[in-house]
């Protein structure tokens, strides 16, 4: 299946990661161009015209680099080259160039905090032994105990179990997530000119910008010291009975996470970047909180943006949604920066499946075939208006590969082919990532639905009817949907402008209400009904609606949500 782009989108005005709309390539699960049931470049390379029919402004890419897999890339043996299941650094050149043709920029991951244990700096450590400059590195340390057998703290990883690995030798290196995954040393000079290097590597080879893995971690609290806490990938259900916020991977008061230190990293990062024309820029994955902390990343002098993981935790709540909203609006305001909204990624249950549980605001850690399974109407219909929301409000919005067809996780997955460490890692406990990660589905009836034959995680028979080829240029189905409010937050400005919230929000109603007043002077009123009943709707012309029956007799039906032209 192939589209026609229309014209490119205008992306060359000046910092145009304001107001982008960027989509997130997992590039295993996105499409597969050689037959071997991975995904990789020159499939991606196939589906170009898709995504710019699509309408989005960039693609962000998640780690494509030479790597043994152990994390499905974010464990990094080569920073400069392109790992052979996924393709060449001349696919990448024949991407960029295409991107470019069709009016897309391009963000790379990187990642930071960690290497993998097969990087020639980490066997060069392991070989080298104690004392040495090579160990200087990574974060070995001597054990605690009379003979050092105990680690040097009691951190945990956030994959589960303990944060350390002991060598032969005596000493133990920190992993804060896998064991293939050693920590960098970020209070060694050599570590930040590497960096350095690999930025500017992908700088000059194109790269408009880049997705900052793991940007709140990097730098340790001095001394190393104990925490009782845990931090997780990705935390339990919320038990509303007991709390009044769902547990989430937020790091407050961890002494490996959001220490002050990180953020001369990025201000050294943002001097590399400005060497460069084109308007560069960083994105940080930060689970910090409060608002306030996670606006420190995104001063004039550091990350250009952070994903506001607030937002996307606050479940089908209108008190959370409008709490986020609210405060990532004010905080961002104060040190002059987009506030960047994302409803799924490839380290979260996909929104349509959270969205279709019993509790509004679960956030679970995956969800398998002895969980409770998602209302799938329900969780597309509210998944739906909340793309709506998202979509219009001021700032940048990150789409998640399948967003715009509506895709659920796959719950049904057999625990013997899940992949994420975290399963394995934490004994099942956690279900982890795997059921966000399922390739897409781009034809029905074909060999893994499209994807290619023999996809390298197994994809639900559901995805058969939301495959692309039954969606693309259908009226009334969420490609549709996404498609037409994108092209209409183009027309609109919608990236840019003022917001207020109108006087229609209100928590009795459910209803959640924002006027967003556009440089050209349009009032366009967002509305979604998160509560139980229909509520009247001020006059005005509609321009979209989550679902054609969003609208009866004047008022906004529940789990819908529509943008309105105001008129007075």
């Amino acid at each position: 299946m192939t589209q026609q782009a229309e014209t490119p989108r205008t992306t060359t005005a000046g910092e145009w990661w304001r107001s982008a709309v960027i989509y997130q390539i997992y590039p295993r699960s996105f499409n597969d161009g050689n037959g071997d049931g991975m995904g990789d470049l020159p499939g991606i390379i196939d589906r170009l015209d898709y995504l710019a029919d699509l309408g989005v402004d960039a693609l962000w890419l998640s780690p494509f680099y030479v790597s043994p897999q152990h994390d499905a890339g974010y464990d990094v043996s080569d920073y400069r080259d392109i790992d052979p299941r996924f393709g060449t650094l001349e696919d990448f050149d024949r991407m960029r160039a295409r991107m470019a043709e069709l009016g897309m920029r391009l963000i790379v991951d990187l990642v930071p905090n960690h290497t993998s244990s097969e990087h020639e700096w980490f066997r060069a450590a392991v070989a080298a032994g104690p004392g040495s400059p090579e160990r200087e590195r990574y974060m070995f340390r001597e054990g605690r105990g009379e003979h050092g057998e105990l680690p040097p703290n009691n951190w945990r990883s956030v994959f589960g179990g303990e944060a350390w690995t002991r060598l032969p030798d005596g000493q133990w290196y920190l992993h804060l997530f896998d064991s293939t995954q050693p920590d960098l040393n970020w209070e060694n000079p050599e570590v930040w000119e590497e960096f350095r290097s690999v930025l500017r590597f992908w700088l000059d080879r194109g790269a408009d910008g880049f997705r900052v893995d793991v940007a709140h971690g990097l730098v340790k609290a001095e001394g190393l010291p104990d925490w009782d806490h845990q931090v997780h990938m990705v935390e339990g259900e919320h038990d509303a009975r007991e709390h009044d916020e769902p547990d989430t991977p937020m790091s407050t008061g961890s002494p490996y996470f959001d220490q002050d230190g990180v953020h001369e990293v990025y201000r050294d990062w943002h001097r590399v970047l400005a060497e460069y024309d084109g308007d560069r820029m960083m994105v940080a994955e930060a689970w910090v909180e409060p608002a306030h902390r996670l606006a420190m990343y995104v001063r004039s002098d550091e990350m250009h943006q952070a994903f506001n993981f607030d937002f996307l935790v606050a479940g089908w709540d209108w008190a959370r949604l409008s709490r986020a909203i609210g405060d990532s609006l004010a905080e961002s305001a104060k040190v002059g920066a987009p506030t960047t909204w994302v409803l799924s990624n490839h380290d979260t249950v996909r929104h349509v499946s959270r969205f279709g549980l019993s509790d509004p605001i679960a956030y679970p850690k995956g969800i398998d075939a002895g969980s409770e399974q998602p209302d799938h109407a329900q969780g597309l219909a509210r998944g739906r208006a909340a793309a709506l929301v998202e979509l219009a409000l001021p700032g940048s919005a990150y789409l998640y590969q399948g967003d715009e067809l509506g895709l659920p996780d796959h719950t049904g997955l057999p625990a013997e082919l899940r992949q994420d460490p975290a399963f394995a890692r934490t004994g099942g406990e956690e279900i982890g990532r795997d059921g966000c990660r399922v390739p897409l589905p781009w034809a029905a009836g074909e060999p893994g639905h499209g994807f290619g034959p023999e996809p390298w995680l197994p994809q639900p028979e559901a995805f058969a009817e939301l495959a692309a080829d039954r969606q693309v240029g259908v009226p009334g189905s969420t490609h549709s949907l996404y498609r037409a409010a994108i092209a209409l937050r183009r027309e609109l400005g919608l990236g840019r402008g003022a917001f207020a919230w109108h006087e229609a929000h209100d928590a009795a109603t459910g209803l959640l209400a924002f006027v967003r007043t556009t440089e050209a002077g349009q009032r366009v009123l967002v509305a979604a009904n998160l509560g139980g009943a229909p509520v009247p709707l001020p006059a005005g012309e509609l321009l979209v609606a989550s679902r054609e029956d969003a609208v009866a007799d004047g008022a906004l039906r529940p789990e819908r949500a529509v943008w309105v032209r105001l008129t007075a």
